[in-house]
């Protein structure tokens, strides 16, 4: 009797052993999926710049891979400038004016999404750079 407990115990322990990796393959399968139809899905972000003596603008413009993105650059720019972009999955949100000047700069950058603000900064003095990143909203 004993040896048929212990037979019996070993099968069901051998059972978990095998099923337990299969769960654990199956949960691992789901989380792929999952951040694979996030890796893909499209948002779009506005960018804006406002402020004084802004020598440039960088930006992501969605080129490029959700860690290394494209960066665009726009010389000179009229302000205040916007430009509404449309990137995909994890990739964060940036816009980075540059500005230098003796007289002073003003600088501000704001990224929104469906018209909720992602972030905002402002900078100021004889030189500013810095900007604004804001993460995915498709990746929570």
């Amino acid at each position: 009797m004993k040896r048929f407990i212990r037979t019996a115990v070993r099968a069901v322990a051998a059972t978990g052993i095998v099923a337990g990796p299969a769960f654990g393959l199956t949960a691992c399968s789901e989380a792929v999926d999952q951040v694979d139809k996030v890796v893909d899905e499209k948002y779009e972000v506005t960018y804006e710049v406002t402020g004084k003596n802004v020598d440039s603008i960088q930006y992501h413009g969605g080129g490029g891979e959700a860690m290394n993105p494209k960066i665009e650059t726009v010389d000179k720019p009229t302000l205040p400038w916007t430009k509404t972009v449309t990137l995909r999955g994890i990739m964060p949100a940036a816009v980075m004016p540059v500005a230098a000047d003796l007289t002073g700069t003003e600088v501000t950058c704001r990224i929104t999404h469906k018209g909720k603000v992602l972030t905002e900064e402002t900078g100021e003095g004889l030189a500013t750079a810095g900007g604004c990143i804001a993460e995915s909203p498709v990746g929570g």
